[in-house]
């Protein structure tokens, strides 16, 4: 990732990013409720996303996955519609690894060209490329029909008499069919039937899984007996040389990254061998892992070879906790203790796919109460940060698009529009969105040109200020870099407060600023004054209700010492 910047991602589903239907439809079809494409996230579109302060687009749904649209008369063979989440079919339901999504075309002939084009007209833009690789499962029906020629499909060679080989690409529960339970799939010679029954994604070993269950997909098998967990890793099991090709085939398309499905679920020893074989030849190919083991955040690191980690289970939860749940800001101490050693190998974020969008009633209904929340994710460290599109507008996702219904998400399994970002492509945001909008791209350019938030040292200021802060709403801390330093308080609290935040000489002493006087500027809103640094210094600080304060201290006038 770019070096002279901290790493700002913005995620984004091009099914709906630029779908401009106005009166979707429940459970609507493609064409009740239209699709975005690759071609309408042109350079005007890209500028917008860069002048947020982004440096990567996270393309969401890029590769061709199962749906229930129909491109026989294109030459793609139908999904069966009883194993297809929604109209739209999930974007991790992988149909063909070497192809895009047929939807995403304005002519699908000639679609992968589209998704080159909007390769190079994104680094046109100044951008990088990430998009998703998802290793542990594939669609229950999938099969290639733009794979290269000698490439041999997932399951093609398998003997489906075995559960368990390693020379399988599946796992076979023999002798059953499948039978999800609480699913229909179907009658007649419209039915779904597949003898024997595969194990599904989410690590279910059995012919029925549930509807929880990941059932519209199927496990793939890296060479590891579930039964005993005994590893055959020698000779190379045939699944992991099919998924390095796949990873090369898309490197050759040049994007600069892969945002990596449920890696905790491939064994690290992939990874390790896979990773490194990608960046023989890309170098500067990124990878990001989804994870959510804590305890596997460093094998992950430093065995499987990953750039970056979901920092979702200590950051991302003690967030949400102290917005929504009463916890005490003071928690955010741990996290970064947990993490350390490791932190700028985090990727923190706010909102994602997964995730309920903060505007949401499930969540916290009002985005701009979040402000402190985006602050501390964004400038606690040198880790990226994400952005979930339309999270900058304060996107409720309030409405019931279908397989999702109601959940405080923005659907990915079903076709349909996204309201806020609707009126922002339109030129007719509400004045609200207009003001959140600012207020994101004030913190995240902050966040990822400000040399002391980019770069800098972090020093946690809670352990000397236990008496004058509010630790149950208060959190501050000190970023420091070449001479400079910011000092950042935020407010989790629903009333303003003036407080008096210490800074001990220790802190100093690792920000090597000599005592004396320093101007300072509040990075939020311009205002300026003096400080002077001693040896019991401390600064006065004013912080609004839900607010944060972003106090760059720098220049020195005079030395005392």
């Amino acid at each position: 990732m770019k070096k002279n910047k901290k790493a700002i991602i913005y995620q984004l589903m091009p099914r709906w990013f630029t779908n401009l239907t106005e009166d979707c439809v429940t459970n609507g079809d493609i064409k009740q409720n239209g699709v975005g494409k690759f071609n309408d996230i042109d350079e005007s579109k890209l500028h917008s996303i860069k002048s947020l302060g982004a440096t990567h687009v996270w393309y969401t749904g890029v590769i061709e996955h199962a749906t229930a649209t129909n491109y026989s008369h294109h030459g793609i063979s139908p999904c069966n519609p009883h194993v297809v989440k929604g109209k739209a079919g999930s974007p991790y339901a992988i149909r063909d690894y070497y192809d895009v999504c047929p939807d995403l075309a304005v002519n699908v002939k000639n679609r992968m060209a589209e998704f080159e084009s909007l390769v190079e007209r994104t680094h046109h833009a100044g951008l990088q490329v990430i998009i998703d690789f998802v290793p542990n499962h594939v669609a229950r029906e999938y099969g290639s029909d733009a794979k290269p020629i000698g490439v041999k499909d997932l399951g093609e060679g398998d003997n489906p008499t075995m559960f368990f080989d390693p020379n399988n690409n599946f796992y076979y529960i023999t002798g059953q069919e499948f039978s999800p339970k609480g699913i229909d799939l179907g009658h007649g010679k419209k039915a779904y039937h597949e003898f024997p029954a595969r194990a599904t994604g989410n690590d279910c070993y059995t012919a029925s899984p549930s509807r929880d269950d990941w059932y519209e997909t199927v496990k793939l098998n890296y060479g590891v007996d579930p039964w005993n967990g005994s590893t055959h890793f020698d000779p190379i099991p045939p699944t992991w040389t099919k998924m390095l090709d796949i990873l090369l085939f898309w490197a050759g398309k040049g994007i600069d990254g892969f945002r990596c499905d449920m890696v905790h679920m491939v064994p690290v020893a992939f990874w390790h061998w896979a990773v490194a074989r990608v960046k023989e030849r890309y170098p500067k190919m990124v990878f990001i892992a989804e994870i959510y083991d804590v305890s596997l955040y460093h094998s992950y690191i430093y065995d499987g070879g990953f750039d970056y980690l979901y920092d979702k289970v200590t950051l991302y939860d003690t967030l949400r906790g102290i917005m929504c749940e009463n916890w005490p800001a003071s928690a955010l101490t741990h996290c970064w203790q947990t993490v350390e050693g490791i932190a700028g190998h985090m990727l923190n974020f706010l909102e994602n796919h997964d995730e309920q969008r903060i505007a949401s009633s499930q969540f916290l209904d009002d985005p701009f109460k979040a402000l402190p929340a985006l602050v501390v994710g964004a400038t606690m460290g040198t880790a990226p940060f994400m952005v979930y599109a339309g999270q900058e507008l304060g996107e409720p996702a309030a409405d019931a698009e279908g397989y999702s219904g109601m959940d405080g998400r923005t659907t990915i399994f079903d076709y349909w529009s996204v309201p806020s970002l609707r009126r922002w492509h339109l030129g007719k945001p509400k004045a609200h969105e207009r003001r959140l909008r600012s207020l994101y791209r004030k913190v995240l350019r902050l966040a990822s040109d400000d040399k002391t938030l980019a770069f800098g040292q972090f020093f946690d200021l809670m352990y000397v200020n236990q008496d004058t802060l509010d630790t149950h709403r208060h959190y501050a801390y000190l970023r420091h870099c070449d001479g400079e330093m910011t000092l950042v308080v935020t407010n989790f609290g629903p009333t303003m407060a003036d407080v008096v935040v210490r800074i001990p000489q220790h802190a100093l002493d690792c920000a090597q600023m000599p005592h004396g006087d320093y101007d300072c500027t509040d990075l939020m809103t311009g205002q300026q004054g003096r400080i002077a640094l001693t040896d019991d210094s401390s600064a006065q600080v004013h912080i609004d209700a839900h607010g944060a304060v972003l106090l760059k201290i720098s220049r020195i006038q005079c030395t005392t010492d």
